[in-house]
């Protein structure tokens, strides 16, 4: 099948790629001339496993070709995704402008049949308003072109976002017109070998699907994170409450790891817009706001801990301290850095006085178009520990899960562990003479939490 896709970020790269791994002809568009014409020496752009061998491989075989020519594209192609992206306005609410001019390009450049779909992340009634855009460039050419558009969001995991999307939990699919639902069935059906995890349903239920999936992982995490509060003040152990509630079958494991909060590009993101959205609406969605608030008040556990245990007082408590970080990107697996805990943590390290020096294994360069020159940047993971007062583990990087201890203890002045994704056991750490302090598991006494 012939498909073009445009936007050529996260989710369009992954899409466009693993169309073109399926058998299709794939055309990527972007308008960023840089970003193609790396994408075309087989530069890419992001941090995703696995991504970078399907990029050359589906190029060289000539199933994937990049290009800034949108009208081309557009002309070459029967489906068109539409993956630009949907940032947040000031008022959280998602901004339409790039999917709105995308549509407006297709309408200006369709000489036959399309479908055209909504792969990015956008709220309930947008499909109305790409329609209307398309429908406009039509009649401004004076010209009738029958077309359709779909609401396709994607639920990719950065880090997995390969096997995802080609073993898929399930493909959700919006439309109203069942010659349109048959071509987009045979698009996925290399996907869906082993078993019919396609939902066709309405474009607004397509489109309300994505937003509430994120809101829903949301604030799972965000209830195990208050939860995890709540057993440092009373003592509890919240690795054992995980386990105990997890059991249930009606809750299960998933996105119930206590840590120091959400990030990326989806979450913050999607439950900023939904709840927008039901503003629009005059319901005031008192849940999500919560698990806004709640969430950004975790980012600062870390920094707030840290400022107790060695805080000289004054206006910068940690002045003269040297603190290491271990993990940048808000999640592993990936380079991402959007409203990652890390940049709360340790931009409110620095306000204090602290010198910070870090590691990630792929989000340094991320990480300096944030600090700049205000952060010490190393490509060792112990570098950053020589002479520091106290190491603070951030992202839950395998490399990070069984490091070598003695050597730390060495490196560090003090042996003081602040750990944000509870790696380690709390007995074993203190056995081998550490001061250990996870998230939900030290059974402080009430005054530790403020």
């Amino acid at each position: 099948m012939k498909v073009c896709v445009i936007g050529s970020g996260y989710v369009g790269l992954v899409a466009g790629t693993c169309f073109a791994e399926s058998g299709n002809d794939v055309i990527c568009v972007d308008v960023d001339q840089e970003k193609i014409e790396g994408l075309k020496r087989g530069v890419i752009p992001i941090y995703e496993p696995g991504l970078k061998e399907m990029v050359l491989r589906n190029g060289e075989e000539g199933r994937l070709k990049f290009t800034t020519d949108l009208d081309a594209a557009v002309k070459e192609s029967l489906v068109c995704f539409i993956a630009v992206g949907t940032p947040p306005g000031a008022d959280g609410s998602a901004d339409l402008q790039y999917v709105l001019s995308v549509a407006r390009n297709i309408g200006r450049a369709m000489e036959s049949f399309k479908i055209i779909v909504d792969k990015s992340t956008v709220p309930v009634g947008t499909a109305d308003k790409v329609r209307a855009a398309v429908k406009e460039e039509l009649a401004n050419r004076g010209v009738h072109i029958e077309f359709d558009v779909v609401s396709n969001p994607e639920f990719l995991k950065e880090g997995a976002a390969i096997d995802d999307f080609m073993k898929p939990d399930r493909v959700v699919i919006g439309t109203d017109n069942v010659r349109t639902a048959e071509i987009m069935k045979e698009l996925y059906s290399a996907f869906m070998r082993k078993s019919n995890r396609m939902l066709v349903m309405d474009i607004r239920s397509a489109e309300m699907t994505k937003y509430a999936a994120n809101a829903m992982l949301a604030t799972r995490i965000t209830f195990m994170n208050q939860i995890a509060n709540l057993c440092e003040l009373m003592g509890a152990d919240v690795m054992a409450v995980r386990e105990g509630i997890g059991s249930d079958s009606r809750i299960g494991y998933d996105f119930l790891f206590p840590g120091v909060g959400y990030g990326g590009s989806c979450f913050p993101k999607d439950v900023k817009a939904l709840a927008r959205t039901a503003d629009e609406c005059s319901y005031d969605f008192i849940l999500l706001k919560a698990v806004e608030e709640a969430n950004e008040r975790q980012k600062r556990i870390l920094s707030d801990k840290i400022e107790r245990h060695l805080g000289q007082g004054g206006d910068k408590p940690l002045a003269g301290r040297s603190i290491a970080v271990w993990g940048l990107s808000f999640k592993p697996r990936t380079d991402d850095m959007r409203e990652a805990p890390s940049l709360t943590i340790i931009n409110r390290l620095l306000e204090l006085g602290a010198a910070v020096r870090a590691h990630d294994p792929e989000a340094l360069n991320e990480a300096k178009k944030h600090f700049g020159d205000r952060v010490g940047y190393h490509m060792n993971q112990y570098e950053p520990l020589k002479g520091a007062d106290a190491l603070v583990i951030i992202t839950e990087w395998n490399e990070y899960r069984n490091p070598d201890f003695e050597r730390i203890k060495t490196l560090l002045v003090n042996p003081l562990i602040f750990d944000g994704r509870n790696l380690y056991q709390p007995e074993r750490m203190r056995e081998i003479g550490y001061e250990y302090f996870p998230i939900g598991r030290n059974g402080a006494a009430c005054c530790e939490m403020e």
